[in-house]
């Protein structure tokens, strides 16, 4: 199993917000970079970032600071937030970004989604971010129609390889992640999950990797030291 560390992007700092509030938005570093190449000297490989600009408001305010992490280390980037179009798309490959979250946008705009997959391939992930039983969207603030597993096997058809999992209630929260939500998953479909919200102890990991799920996330528990990265790295391999 891979472990993705993650940076939260807000105003050009690395961030973490409790359960997708922007109300409750703690600064961790104002150097993301230096963040990026702390994870990398920790043996990291592969590095998350969510812009949380640019989920409220689709543009790409980061991008600047996502160039300088991409071309200052060697780690395997993907990004999320407010990626709504194929020009947008673009503008991430094209500064070296290895994969694309698409959150929003794969469940508002299924056309988008097709041309996207049919156009970059694996470099497409989706965000299932999923709030009270259902699909959540624009910055977890409102709800889909979409179950997870009715939205999971759409996006299995659509030829999506990639979906990163979040149980929001989890999120930022410490208590644990929901193991039973990527068992279930991972039984029911045949795609790379990442798994995110809540990963926030070694024993997570293993419960984790013993699913035989593709990847897990850590945010808030790395910041907060509960979980040494590099141990984490170690148990999941």
């Amino acid at each position: 199993m891979n472990i993705f560390p993650a940076i939260d992007l807000f105003n050009g700092k690395a961030v973490r917000l409790l359960k997708g509030d922007y109300q409750k938005m703690t600064v961790y570093s104002e150097n993301p970079l230096e963040v990026a190449k702390d994870f990398e000297n920790s043996g990291a490989e592969f590095l998350h970032i969510v812009d949380l600009e640019g989920a409220k408001t689709g543009d790409t305010p980061n991008i600047g600071t996502i160039e300088k992490i991409v071309k200052n280390t060697s780690l395997f980037t993907e990004i999320g937030g407010g990626i709504r179009t194929l020009e947008t798309v673009e503008k991430y490959v094209n500064i070296g970004v290895k994969r694309v979250i698409l959150g929003t946008a794969a469940v508002n705009d299924e056309e988008f989604l097709i041309s996207a997959v049919k156009k970059y391939g694996e470099k497409i992930a989706v965000g299932i971010d999923i709030k009270d039983g259902f699909v959540a969207i624009k910055g977890w603030t409102d709800l889909s129609k979409f179950t997870p597993f009715e939205f999971c096997g759409k996006m299995q058809n659509i030829g999506v390889k990639t979906v990163i999992c979040t149980d929001v209630s989890k999120d930022g929260a410490m208590q644990g992640t929901n193991v039973d939500l990527y068992k279930e998953m991972s039984e029911k479909f045949d795609i790379n999950i990442i798994a995110s919200g809540g990963v926030s102890s070694i024993d997570d990991i293993k419960r984790l990797k013993n699913l035989e799920i593709y990847g897990a996330i850590i945010g808030k528990a790395y910041y907060t030291k509960a979980i040494s990265l590099a141990e984490a790295i170690e148990v999941a391999k």
